[in-house]
């Protein structure tokens, strides 16, 4: 994608508060990437090289991926794990499947066998400790992959016990209700790509009016597509950071970019900074 229709790369800080945080953990740094879409045209090496060296600059205690790692063909995870293979933490690099990487049949396993390979750990439905047992990280399938089954990883922690939960789709927040998620990493919205001043992302604005224009002309205009407004429900929690119930959720507005581009939404590297929550 060309950088006129991807945009400049913009770091997002936040610092995000977790009750009972160990004070060894206070000001933990995470850095998180999402959306590549690497297939040759949604996302320059350009652009990922930006983001892999900013990441680096920041030394993060560890860098988490929020999925959606190709488009359809899984084959460039081969080209874009070699990039990866480049990200730097001191305790590790953590990932989790977005809806694109499932849409082949054996695509999530291939592009898990090739993160695998440079050393990037695969959470499906699965818990890691890179912060000690005092902090565990969750990951979970994507929510319309047929395996994402929260319960049989969620269930298995003490409700005591803070905890991180990668999910590619924001959506899954209202799920995970159920239980403790003191930050839930997300992406899959691209923020909306196109977000217009008062009225939020073009694709929810779009979804309230696309009934009144006729199918036939619907189906050539961006964002008006079927397809393209079913991205997520929840278009208020598109990107940045939201309360949902007592959880807290940051959604990033990824990498990779599709035509049109994007618009007052860049694409985007976020530095999450942990404090110890206050009551």
């Amino acid at each position: 994608m060309h950088r006129l229709l991807t945009g400049s790369l913009k770091v997002e800080t936040v610092t995000v508060e977790i009750l009972g945080l160990p004070d060894e953990l206070q000001n933990t740094q995470i850095v998180q990437l999402s959306d590549f879409h690497y297939d040759g045209k949604c996302l320059s090496d350009e652009l990922l090289m930006e983001a892999i060296a900013r990441s680096n600059e920041y030394q993060p205690d560890a860098v988490m991926l929020t999925g959606d790692f190709v488009t359809d063909d899984p084959a460039p995870i081969h080209a874009l794990a070699l990039q990866l293979k480049q990200l730097q933490s001191r305790c590790g690099v953590y990932a989790v499947l977005g809806n694109h990487d499932y849409y082949v049949a054996g695509a999530d396993a291939e592009i898990t066998a090739a993160l695998s390979a440079i050393g990037i750990q695969v959470l499906v439905n699965d818990v890691a400790y890179p912060f000690g047992p005092a902090l565990p990280v969750v990951g979970l399938a994507d929510m319309w992959s047929g395996q994402f089954y929260p319960h049989s990883v969620m269930n298995q922690l003490d409700a005591a016990t803070p905890r991180l939960v990668l999910s590619h789709q924001p959506d899954s927040a209202v799920p995970l209700q159920r239980w403790r998620v003191d930050l839930q990493l997300s992406g899959h919205t691209h923020g909306g790509q196109i977000v217009l001043p008062r009225l939020g992302p073009l694709p929810a604005w779009g979804r309230k009016i696309r009934r009144r224009i006729p199918s036939a002309i619907r189906r050539h205009i961006p964002y008006f597509r079927r397809e393209c407004y079913k991205v997520i429900r929840h278009w208020n929690w598109a990107q940045g950071l939201h309360s949902v119930g007592a959880n807290t959720l940051y959604v990033n507005r990824g990498l990779g970019t599709y035509f049109p581009g994007r618009l007052m939404c860049p694409p985007e590297i976020t530095v999450i900074t942990l404090a110890k929550g206050r009551r």
